[in-house]
């Protein structure tokens, strides 16, 4: 089998993404070639410089209406592309070029709690605020609507009296540390195994 090449996509902090990039720094098989953000200040660009993964920046303008981050993906021979806390919407030409290989994580049990603008605490205080006994997190095939896709994995955790969104948010990075790295390695072997 052929290396599997993968880019992720993120906005904010990026523990996600480095949590990825240290666990295929051990494989044989798949390698973080790319790290993408549409916002130029966002701490995971810094994280992926310091393990030595090429960044790329980009404007929600040049993803929807340009070809440059196309053209990028291209000429690292990118086979698939992993969302790590990115909150803008892939556009349907990313969507055809990488069919079923955009995986996402969403930090609640979906169906419930997505959908646009529905991202980090407001989603552990939604959560709270509904009385919920319990989240989780879902990772999912990326499709045209926000947190639609078919769903791979969940797992959960408890909301006990008195959780905070922090508190819960804490539980739910465990959740996404733990999982994360090892579900996009399991559908990727599998998705990729022909080749």
């Amino acid at each position: 089998m052929c290396q599997i090449n993968i880019a992720i996509f993120a906005s904010g902090s990026g523990t996600n993404a480095e949590n990825l990039i240290k666990f295929f720094s051990q494989s044989k098989s798949i390698k973080v070639a790319l790290v993408l953000s549409n916002k130029n200040d966002a701490y995971v660009l810094e994280r992926a410089r310091n393990l030595n993964v090429p960044t790329y920046t980009f404007s929600p303008y040049e993803l929807t209406d340009t070809s440059l981050v196309d053209n990028r993906l291209n000429e690292l021979k990118i086979d698939a592309i992993v969302l790590a806390g990115f909150l803008l919407k892939i556009p349907d030409r990313l969507l055809t070029k990488f069919p079923d290989r955009i995986i996402n994580i969403h930090p609640a049990l979906l169906p419930n709690y997505g959908g646009k603008g529905m991202y980090g605490l407001k989603v552990h205080r939604a959560v709270i605020d509904a009385g919920e006994s319990e989240s989780g997190i879902t990772i999912h095939l990326v499709d045209g609507k926000y947190d639609n896709g078919k769903t791979l994995f969940q797992a959960k955790c408890k909301v006990d009296s008195g959780e905070t969104p922090e508190s819960l948010a804490m539980k739910i990075h465990d959740l996404e540390y733990r999982f994360f790295p090892k579900i996009v390695n399991e559908f990727l072997l599998d998705t990729f195994k022909q080749r």
